[in-house]
């Protein structure tokens, strides 16, 4: 495909599964029945995929898979395969799609899917997208020429929706809503009839709002077979023996300043800045080895040119730069930066790179509030697609995405040049989505991209 022209270029190749850490494999056949018990920290009070209200996260995206497909799906390596669209065309100039749906699928209340339902749920997702139905194809039209539209259509908000009376929702995945305690408790029940075919469980239970320690807790009592780990965790389950799995690096922690710089001078204030951080210390000693540090938004393994931009710290060029502004010091001495009170990961982070900056004479101030100067943000990548995965970053930084001369691997570099050249953001880490799995959860294989996978495991044995 067009995006993937350098992927010879990556220095650790991507592995078609997971990065699978001390897990056997099953010596028995597959066996169907039994329940899966999840649990998360995130606890969504929706499980509308169109529902902006909610925050994005690895977990929200794995639970609307369970329940809803897209007209695509994008795999490890960024490649676009048929979902529910059995195939689809561009016209000329890449501004008109046809997408044929495929024949035979049923939402979860037993009606057909159709290219009228799919239409009104695109539609809701994207305002601005020009949807309709023709026979039994859906036609997207564009403004301009979009080439990376069906990458887009894989995206978990582009869920195709069908919705009942009284705000009842019903979708065409694997598993179907048996019973729903907004923020608390997610039920699924296995779809007999799935166009893929049915799963091996009978049914997905989700516990939500639970704390990492207390994740730990639940899966060490035996009462949860799938729990979310953040990097000393894991760290630690892995000495001792657990089943650990982890997602490609998946996720962008960064800083992210409010506005972009005014003065000459604040542009070297900020590169200072850049300069002073330690990455790799952090890495050894906060994150007890997890990740890759980073000065690119995307991933080594994504781009294949992650590598080129240099995470090693630089006093000397810090203080160099420092020194050509004393004068503005003053401002960079009131810097704040905020963080979410509720991730001890991120204070630590902060707190550190408050000490990077101190040792090049720069002062930062760590802070909770709401408002601040710069802020350490965690983005999760929207998509194995590098360009999906860019502009996605871009837009949750608030940094307009520049002009690309064409959409082909070549033009990815210098696109991701020019943003981080706007100084708003200083790269930090890519970290993987962490997982720990009781013994019982079989098959277990997270994708590249962090998804679950749930339709394809199986347990032997059901807890009473």
């Amino acid at each position: 495909m067009k995006h993937f022209g350098w992927q010879w270029l990556v220095v650790s190749s991507l592995s078609f599964g997971a990065l699978l850490i001390n897990v056997g494999s099953a010596e028995t056949r597959p066996q169907y029945g039994g329940t899966v018990h999840v649990a998360m920290r995130e606890a969504p009070m929706s499980l509308d995929p169109s529902d902006t209200t909610q925050a994005d996260s690895f977990a929200r995206r794995n639970l609307l898979a369970l329940i809803f497909e897209t007209l695509v799906t994008v795999d490890d390596r960024g490649r676009v395969h048929p979902g529910l669209a059995a195939d689809w065309q561009a016209g000329p100039g890449d501004q008109r799609w046809q997408f044929h749906l495929r024949q035979g699928v049923k939402f979860h209340d037993g009606s057909p899917l159709t290219a009228e339902i799919a239409a009104s749920s695109l539609r809701t997702a994207n305002p601005s997208w020009k949807v309709f139905a023709e026979g039994d194809s859906l036609i997207v039209e564009r403004d301009q020429a979009d080439a990376d539209l069906p990458a887009e259509l894989g995206l978990t908000r582009n869920s195709i929706v069908k919705k009942n009376g009284g705000g009842k929702l019903s979708g065409t995945g694997p598993f179907h809503i048996e019973d729903w305690q907004p923020g608390k408790k997610l039920t699924l029940a296995a779809e007999e009839n799935h166009w893929r075919g049915r799963g091996f469980v009978d049914a997905i239970e989700v516990e939500m709002g639970k704390n990492f320690r207390e994740q730990l807790n639940e899966l060490e009592l035996g009462r949860a077979d799938l729990v979310e780990v953040v990097p000393e965790q894991g760290h630690r389950v892995a000495m001792e023996g657990g089943r650990v799995s982890s997602s490609q690096p998946m996720e962008l922690v960064a800083l992210a300043f409010s506005s972009d710089p005014k003065t000459a001078d604040e542009k070297l204030i900020r590169s200072a800045l850049a300069h002073s951080i330690d990455r790799s210390s952090m890495k050894s000693v906060l994150l007890q080895g997890a990740g890759q540090p980073a000065a690119s938004l995307l991933p080594n393994w994504m781009s294949g040119y992650g590598f080129v931009f240099s995470t090693d710290v630089d006093l000397k060029e810090a203080r160099h730069e420092r020194d050509q502004v004393r004068d503005q010091i003053r401002t960079a001495a009131n810097w704040t930066v905020g963080y979410d009170a509720n991730d001890s990961a991120a204070r630590v982070l902060v707190e550190r790179v408050a000490l990077n900056a101190k040792d090049a004479g720069l002062g930062l101030q760590p802070t909770t509030a709401a408002t601040s100067d710069l802020r350490l943000v965690r983005i999760p990548l929207a998509s194995a697609d590098p360009w999906i995965a860019l502009y996605n970053v871009a837009e949750t930084l608030g940094m307009a995405m520049p002009k690309a001369s064409g959409e082909l691997v070549e033009d990815l570099y210098p696109a991701e040049a020019a943003l981080l050249a706007g100084q708003r953001v200083i790269p930090l880490f890519h970290l993987p989505a962490e997982y720990a799995t009781s013994p019982v959860l079989n098959d277990w294989r997270p994708a590249a991209d962090g998804s679950w996978r749930l339709d394809e495991v199986w347990v032997e044995r059901d807890r009473p």
